[in-house]
């Protein structure tokens, strides 16, 4: 992966870098209230690989994010094979970033904790896009925080790419420090107005002090995303695990 990778510059915005950082974290704070009001599917792998890149323990779960009766949204876990993971553990850390970091929204409420670099303005395929350095401005105690660039699409105001890496309070495990992959996580249209996230990955060599390097490939999908149909307020889904009693 190349964070880097873009054409040359299109120019200044046409208006000043304080208003774009506002308007993205406006839209953004649109984004999340309408993404929670969708149902979808959700798909993370993770994979160890040997010297010779091949695969050597997997851990895998599918998930539908959707609502139940009484309007609750849940996360229903609809594929969770035994994991095979052996040089490496997945800690809550891990599943944190997974649900609030991979897909990470910057809104207004967010601005305050960020120092925001304006970069450039650039082609990203076929969308002109505002590049921004991202980082957190203190490491608060028991939170977690996106560092690395974003892409705001200059036209609707969203983002459409993170490149970066989780950064922030872990625990140790087993008297070890934790280690945690740069990714990328890339959006689409959804509904021809929102930026929905549709795609994580990392391919990455993990090193631990005091322990072995342990090479990761990791991808996330989001997809078949449907509008629940009535805008409700929700909190965090709720994981339900598959009942092991149905065939």
């Amino acid at each position: 992966m190349n964070a880097g990778a873009q054409n040359s510059s299109l120019g200044p915005p046409s208006i000043p870098v304080e208003e774009i950082i506002q308007k993205f974290a406006a839209k953004e704070a649109e984004f999340k209230t309408e993404r929670d009001n969708f149902t979808y599917t959700q798909t993370f792998v993770l994979q160890t690989l040997d010297e010779s890149n091949r695969v050597d323990g997997e851990y895998r779960m599918t998930s539908d994010i959707v609502f139940d009766n009484r309007g609750r949204r849940i996360e229903k876990v609809t594929n969770a094979p035994t994991p095979t993971l052996v040089r490496l553990e997945l800690t809550q850390e891990d599943f944190n970033d997974l649900e609030h970091l991979y897909p990470f929204v910057l809104t207004a409420e967010e601005l305050p904790r960020y120092d925001i670099k304006y970069v450039d303005h650039v082609q990203l395929d076929e969308l002109k896009t505002y590049v921004f350095d991202v980082a957190p401005k203190t490491l608060e105690k028991n939170q977690r925080y996106f560092q690395g660039r974003i892409w705001v699409d200059d036209k609707d105001l969203q983002i459409v790419k993170t490149f970066g890496k989780p950064v922030g309070y872990t625990k140790k495990r087993n008297g070890q420090e934790q280690a945690f992959p740069q990714f990328e996580t890339f959006r689409e249209n959804i509904e021809g107005k929102y930026w929905f996230p549709t795609y994580t990955r990392a391919n990455e060599m993990l090193h631990f002090k005091g322990g072995d390097d342990v090479h990761i490939r990791l991808t996330v999908k989001y997809e078949d995303y449907k509008r629940f149909g009535v805008t409700v307020k929700i909190g965090a889904p709720v994981k339900v695990e598959p009942d092991p009693n149905k065939k």
